[in-house]
């Protein structure tokens, strides 16, 4: 009898829990399918924004944005670029980021006034599909040497039909004709191109004023995707925007011939100042980050180390002037020196984008750091032509306190040590314990002191 009321109330408790999941089931399927159909029903768009010259940062940047638009599920990556241009080496590493893409990036030239100047042409045809803005333009895509000179004829002729084959694949779906013939003559001549020519010829799809009109349309255009077919749906799309880091931010600061160059001076002249009076940390401290941020500056931009050995020279100029007989020549060798030495590393090699070392700041600073130096040189010499104190000498002058009463023998506290002193007036008046007392001669090993003024 008790296992048959068992098995009943069993039999009630899961027939209540299967009523109540169906009720939850019933509840919550209406808002499961809102939100399905509320995904669906609205697509989102990543938006990347590279602006400026194309450096190790921006690679680093647009890598981590098409992560981003992945993990977000994204449906299309427009990316907004304005560029002057910059090194083939990391332009090739952004095209093969753009081509490897999961997903669609629309490569869209803004705002307006903004180009896709030299590698900004390879970027924008890296797309799957371009835009750009009024009043914008593309091409001047030549390559230059270094120093922005042109290349030798062989030199030029390998370059040239490397970027040409570049844009010959890139260019795979567009009007073969008009578009690939366009992209070669930026190579090939260094011709550039406003929007309206880059649309006739079919080297872009758009001219879209804004980046709402962009996704309308490009809403429903199909695309080649890792040799997959997607159409894409991006009418009223939800845009998010992928902010550069403080990291990112910090490193594009650094990337400049300016910066570099001060954090330069300023961590050669902590660490010199460090060395001239060691036991302290602020000095040594501010050189070393100093340094520390410029040698990363160094790294990435493309400089001419000859002019590094000028700038050490010159440091070397300054700190011999010290005990040099002609005080003050070696210095001015020293300024020259410097200014010649930064001139060299920065301005003798050019990248299209980058801003050049400013002329007046590199003379501002070297006159500066001579005039620093001739102030240390002219302490230096006045110490030099000082009569060198040794021993118990140096304790004329000196004040200390009286430990036991002075009267007229007692013991003094000086410079740390404790003296056996007696009063150098005996008729003075005794004086206590902490009287304040200044050392006058000194007769062995005894002091003669008397009341400090």
């Amino acid at each position: 009898m008790k296992n048959k009321t068992r098995e009943i109330s069993l039999r009630k408790h899961w027939i209540r829990m299967a009523a109540i999941g169906l009720l939850l089931s019933c509840l919550l399927l209406p808002v499961g399918l809102a939100n399905a159909q509320t995904g669906a029903g609205t697509p989102t768009a990543v938006v990347l924004t590279a602006d400026g010259a194309v450096t190790p940062v921006m690679v680093g940047y647009i890598e981590r944005g098409l992560k981003i638009a992945v993990d977000r599920g994204a449906d299309v990556v427009v990316l907004q670029l304005n560029t002057p241009g910059g090194q083939i080496d990391q332009m090739t590493e952004i095209v093969g980021l753009l081509r490897s893409s999961e997903i669609p990036v629309i490569v869209y030239v803004t705002p307006r006034g903004a180009m896709a100047a030299s590698a900004g042409t390879l970027i924008t045809l890296a797309g799957h599909l371009a835009a750009m803005a009024p009043e914008t333009m593309i091409g001047a895509a030549s390559p230059v040497g270094g120093q922005g000179e042109d290349l030798g004829e062989t030199l030029a002729t390998k370059e040239k039909e490397a970027l040409k084959a570049t844009v010959r694949s890139l260019t795979t779906g567009r009007r073969p004709d008009s578009a690939t013939q366009m992209a070669e003559s930026a190579v090939e001549d260094a011709r550039a191109f406003s929007a309206q020519e880059a649309l006739d010829a079919g080297l872009i799809d758009w001219i879209a004023p804004n980046l709402e009109t962009l996704l309308q349309l490009a809403d429903g255009k199909s695309v080649l995707v890792l040799d997959q077919t997607v159409t894409l749906h991006t009418a009223g799309a939800t845009t998010y925007t992928v902010p550069s880091t403080l990291i990112e931010q910090l490193l594009s600061f650094l990337i400049n011939p300016n910066v570099v160059f001060l954090l330069l001076s300023i961590g050669v002249q902590a660490i010199l100042i460090e060395l001239s009076s060691p036991g302290g940390w602020v000095a040594g401290f501010i050189g070393a980050v100093c340094l520390l941020l410029a040698i990363y500056g160094l790294g990435v931009l493309p400089v001419n180390w000859f002019g590094l050995l000028f700038m050490l020279m010159a440091f070397v100029l300054f700190i011999v002037d010290i005990k040099a007989p002609t005080h003050g020549a070696l210095t001015a060798a020293g300024l020259g020196s410097f200014i010649a030495g930064a001139l060299i590393l920065f301005n003798s090699v050019r990248v299209p984008g980058l801003p050049r070392l400013s002329v007046p700041l590199v003379i501002g600073t070297g006159l500066f750091m001579a005039a620093s130096f001739s102030v240390i040189i002219s302490f230096a010499v006045r110490a030099m032509h000082l009569p060198v104190k040794t021993g118990k000498t140096t304790l004329i002058g000196k004040r200390g306190q009286v430990r036991s009463p002075l009267n007229p023998g007692g013991t003094v506290q000086v410079a740390g040590e404790l003296w056996s002193a007696e009063l150098v007036d005996p008729t003075q008046a005794p004086l206590p314990r902490n009287t304040a007392v200044e050392v006058v001669e000194i007769d062995g090993v005894r002091l003669k002191v008397r009341r400090a003024g």
